[in-house]
């Protein structure tokens, strides 16, 4: 008889997304545990070893707000902080950081390792375990240990109860989280070169990839890539541009309160036209170009022969050097990406002026990958055809460590919820970041791996990376992931930001402290508050803050706004950005109430549930092409079903009436 484990939760994989869906589960009472192939590679940063940047650093702050942990470990190991968008409105701005590839698994590993109930394998999943028995009649249902207490499993959906191992042994679960990357029958290419491999130098999740497809679930290839990797201590660094970090770091977490790590530079290379005229002349020989490869890449991050083909009047392309820790003379190539063969890569990176002599320790190549259609999934991320079952992070079809972590907690949440028969906690497209990447993919679905943007966000400045924590973490608190120390915290930024608020909107501009404080010309300001005058483009909160100094140091909640000289570089950058929200708040505020508004109707749309018992076909003046997205996408709102592309108003219309059409009729029928 094989050996057997029992567990509430158990998740496939231990990337990005698995760390964040098993330290969900776990800090939600549940006894959880997480497989991996490789115990030493947990949260391997398989490409560019960095965190954040534009659109993506508002998701990593948004995991973070609900009470996960890639912005904290990010914050522990970064080498390089960087604020991006800066010069461009409140609404784009991005942190981002730069880490030491190897502290960050390492600080991964110590954090799952510290957290009560979860349990840590190395394994290789071959196959998942089902419930076999009838399921008619909606009959509950239970494992013993495990299963979804007290709750009925729904009538005729096939219910996963756990997984196989390679060694033999089972792992029984209520629920099953599948978080596996590029691994699922991961095939990886250089130049004429290919084999299987999850990532380079380990070995593919073939059996699962397998077992998956059996499931009869719409999947499809995807591609990406990584560029080669140079020895540092080859490299001219003096040929290079420098690119420091920021004096005052802006970490990702909101209850980080220090920065460690020493901070490095990164240095700005340019291709050169021979760089150029080596890749044109053997492109041919790219995996991407001569048909090796069958899945479709990503379009915001192509590789370098790609850039050649697609933009032929573009004469020179950046490339940013990175180190990859403080412990390593490694260098990420960042622009490098590539499929070309070895030797060619070689003689592309010595074309570069100050890399004439640079080793490459390892080549870039592009890596093929199974994903699911996520149109087969619902808000929650769970499989739509099936008990139990829920997937997360690039076997989605997304790309990058953020969108796989927000993924990732999300899963770990609502797995956890199901379990506990409570309803599922989801986003819409109002509320974050993570909701309008979710609420895209289920809708949509994507033959590319999906990359967030700002431009996806329909209300970008109601949902900035400062106000974060105000939109999610009395979520986080709700559902568990916030404890006390951190939920204080929250309780007390949030106090301080009103009171000064309300001394802005209260308390009129005093034209000596004013000019004490050399805020410049700015006209008339007789008669008017410090938050009218904060409304003008060319005030700022800094100099404001300095004019309210004494008011400021009266009030014991804001003396923390007061520039003292014992501030840490991060207290002062903690100290700037919360008052850059106010002032953001207050400066933005028509368009804050317009967005509310436009917000308040997408809500009405998603409020009207299109049930699971709605019949396409039956509808009367769909076209077929119309009953086809319906049927495949399954939508679970007026909302979502208005996002499918190609469904029109009329359609819609016709959807909403026969809601209540079909459910009269259902009601008669039931009598």
């Amino acid at each position: 008889m094989a050996f057997t484990e029992q567990y509430d939760v158990v998740i496939v994989g231990a990337g990005h997304a698995g760390c964040e869906a098993a330290m969900a589960a776990a800090r939600m009472g549940l006894k959880t545990a997480i497989i991996t192939m490789n115990l030493d590679l947990i949260a391997q940063m398989s490409c560019n070893p960095a965190v954040g940047g534009v659109a993506k650093g508002h998701l990593v702050r948004e995991v973070d707000a609900l009470g996960g942990i890639m912005g904290e470990v990010a914050d522990a190991v970064g080498i390089q902080f960087r604020l991006l968008n800066t010069s461009r409105g409140p609404a784009v701005w991005s942190p981002r950081a730069q880490c030491d590839k190897q502290l960050y698994r390492v600080k991964m590993r110590e954090v799952l390792e510290a957290q009560p109930g979860l349990h840590i394998r190395q394994a290789e999943v071959v196959d998942l375990v089902f419930d076999e028995r009838e399921q008619g009649s909606g009959s509950r249902e239970q494992e013993e240990g495990v299963g979804r207490r007290g709750q009925e499993v729904a009538s005729g959906k096939r219910r996963v109860t756990g997984l196989k191992l390679r060694d033999g042994r089972k792992l029984m679960a209520g629920a099953t989280i599948i978080t596996t990357g590029t691994f699922l029958n991961g095939l990886i290419h250089c130049g004429e070169e290919r084999y299987p491999a999850g990532r380079s130098g380990e070995p593919a999740s073939v059996l699962l990839g397998e077992a998956l497809r059996r499931l009869g679930l719409r999947t499809c290839r995807l591609k990406t890539g990584t560029p080669p990797r140079l020895d540092g201590r080859t490299i001219r660094w003096d040929a290079f541009e420098e690119q420091p970090g920021d004096a005052d770091p802006t970490p990702f977490s909101f209850r980080t309160k220090k920065i460690g790590q020493p901070q490095i530079s990164c240095h700005i290379a340019f291709t050169t036209p021979e760089t150029l005229r080596l890749i044109r002349e053997n492109v041919h020989r790219s995996a991407m170009y001569s048909g090796q490869i069958e899945g479709i890449g990503p379009r915001y991050c192509p590789s370098i022969e790609d850039k050649i083909v697609k933009f032929p009047d573009k004469t020179q392309h950046q490339f940013f050097l990175e180190p990859e820790g403080l412990n390593t003379h490694e260098v990420y190539v960042n622009g490098m990406s590539t499929s070309l063969p070895m030797e060619v890569q070689w003689q592309i990176v010595r074309s570069i002026p100050g890399l004439e002599e640079a080793e490459m320790l390892r080549p870039g190549y592009a890596i093929e990958y199974d994903s699911v259609d996520a149109t087969e999934l619902d808000r929650s991320l769970r499989v739509k055809s099936m008990e139990g079952l829920y997937l997360a992070g690039q076997i989605n079809g997304t790309s990058g460590y953020e969108e796989a972590a927000c993924q990732g907690i999300m899963a770990g949440i609502n797995a956890a919820l199901w379990l506990k028969g409570e309803p599922p906690f989801t986003m819409d497209r109002s509320e974050g970041y993570t909701g309008i990447l979710i609420d895209d993919l289920i809708s949509k679905g994507t033959n590319e791996p999906y990359r967030m943007f700002t431009s996806r966000a329909e209300f970008r400045l109601h949902l900035r990376i400062d106000n974060a924590d105000r939109r999610l973490t009395p979520h986080g608190r709700q559902l568990g992931l916030i404890d006390d120390e951190a939920w204080a915290a929250y309780e007390q930024k949030q106090a301080r930001m009103a009171a000064l608020a309300r001394l802005l909107t209260t308390s009129k501009v005093d034209i000596e402290s004013l000019a004490a404080a050399n805020c410049g010309e700015l006209g008339s300001v007789t008669g008017l508050t410090w938050a009218q005058l904060l409304k003008r483009p060319e005030v700022a909160i800094e100099p404001v803050l300095r004019a309210l100094g004494d008011q400021l140091t009266a009030e014991p909640l804001l003396r923390y706004y007061t520039d003292l000289p014992h501030h840490t570089p991060e207290e002062r950058a903690a100290i700037r950005n919360e008052a850059r929200a106010v002032e953001t708040e207050i400066k933005f505020a028509g368009y804050l109430d317009q967005q509310k508004k436009s917000i308040e109707k997408l809500k009405a749309a998603e409020a009207v549930t299109i049930p699971e018992w709605i019949e396409y076909s039956a509808i009367s003046g769909l076209s077929r092409e119309m009953r086809e997205k319906l049927e495949r996408v399954r939508p679970g709102t007026i909302g979502q079903a208005s996002r499918i592309p190609g469904v029109t108003p009329a359609a819609l219309s016709l959807v909403h009436v026969s809601i209540r059409v079909q459910g009269q009729a259902k009601a008669a029928a039931g009598k």
